[in-house]
């Protein structure tokens, strides 16, 4: 069936001459590379059309894969193909004038709990949408060209939507992919370099993350990032919010939760963990995600806490379930 829906993707590509690719809000790796890296397949496969990437937000951290176009009127959305790359929900789309095109196509890793499109292509089993553009590109290889920096863009979703191909998600499929656009000669140490190589201001940030960060009774390692705490250490929501990543290698923790406010007056949940799943919780949040890899929202202190409880709880139940748990 998915070979079906690709056909029709590239078949509305063909069909019209404007092509605009948007993605989620607050973007990642993935979100960002997805999109550029099928702009360069585009482009560089039909020079004579427009493929436009356009987002209202953007990310300073993956300022590397380069610049993004400015917003069209009403009217240049009228005849357009509008491809929305790595977004589970019509709510967390960074442009919103895409209902506007003639044709929306959805293509998507996340679990399809908020279908939408005129052609909607889901994956929830890959580890990343660029991994998906990557398979479309293979089903068309004698139609379409990929070009270096459509591959480096594609590359680094990858990278960082598989937690470095550690994630569950990562099959044989998933390296053999990534195999291919290794061969198209990219510089995987300088993609390395802009995504590790961190500020001094960040690496005290890391050390005060390690201090303050708390575990419940049954495992569930989590921190609590204030506006003062991000103000004093110079942190964006996206560099805030990266400290789940700092959690996650406590023994016996195998729920993260990193609680980052924002200035609206609600907290941002990034939510992970191992072996077993918690998307389910995260819904219960305002939220959701892949089975071990969610985001939420909570709206007070109480909120909080009860999203813990319900963490604690799951993991007390998946130890009591799993003597092997480590």
């Amino acid at each position: 069936m998915n070979e079906s829906i690709k056909q029709q993707i590239l078949d509305a590509i063909v069909s019209h001459e404007r092509i605009i690719l948007s993605r989620h809000k607050r973007p990642d790796g993935d979100a960002i590379g997805s999109t550029k890296g099928l702009a360069g397949i585009l482009r560089a496969s039909f020079p004579g059309k427009e493929i436009l990437v356009i987002n209202e937000d953007s990310s300073e951290a993956l300022a590397f894969l380069g610049a993004e176009d400015a917003q069209l009127s009403d009217a240049g959305y009228a005849d357009a193909l509008v491809i929305i790359c790595d977004c589970a929900g019509v709510g967390r789309i960074s442009n919103s004038k895409f209902s506007l095109g003639q044709t929306i196509v959805k293509i998507d890793h996340h679990i399809d709990i908020s279908p939408f499109g005129d052609i909607s292509w889901v994956e929830d089993w890959r580890s990343s949408t660029c991994e998906m553009i990557v398979d479309f590109y293979r089903s068309f290889s004698e139609r379409l060209t990929l070009p270096p920096d459509a591959a480096r863009c594609l590359y680094t979703g990858m990278v960082t939507d598989s937690g470095r191909f550690k994630f569950a998600e990562v099959t044989g499929e998933t390296l053999r992919n990534a195999a291919l656009l290794l061969e198209k000669g990219i510089d995987t140490q300088r993609i390395y370099a802009n995504l590790e190589l961190k500020d001094m201001d960040y690496h005290k940030f890391q050390a005060y993350a390690l201090k303050k960060m708390k575990i419940t009774e049954n495992g569930v390692v989590h921190l609590h990032i204030s506006l003062k705490t991000q103000e004093k250490f110079g942190l964006n929501h996206e560099a805030a919010s990266s400290c789940v990543q700092f959690l996650s290698t406590v023994r016996g923790g195998l729920i993260w939760a990193a609680f980052i406010d924002v200035p609206d007056g609600s907290t941002r949940v990034r939510l992970r963990s191992r072996f077993l799943p918690i998307n389910q919780i995260a819904e219960h949040y305002h939220g959701g995600g892949h089975a071990m890899a969610s985001g939420a929202t909570v709206y007070s202190r109480e909120e909080r806490k009860a999203l813990l409880r319900e963490c604690d709880l799951a993991l007390k139940n998946y130890k009591e379930e799993h003597e092997d748990w480590l």
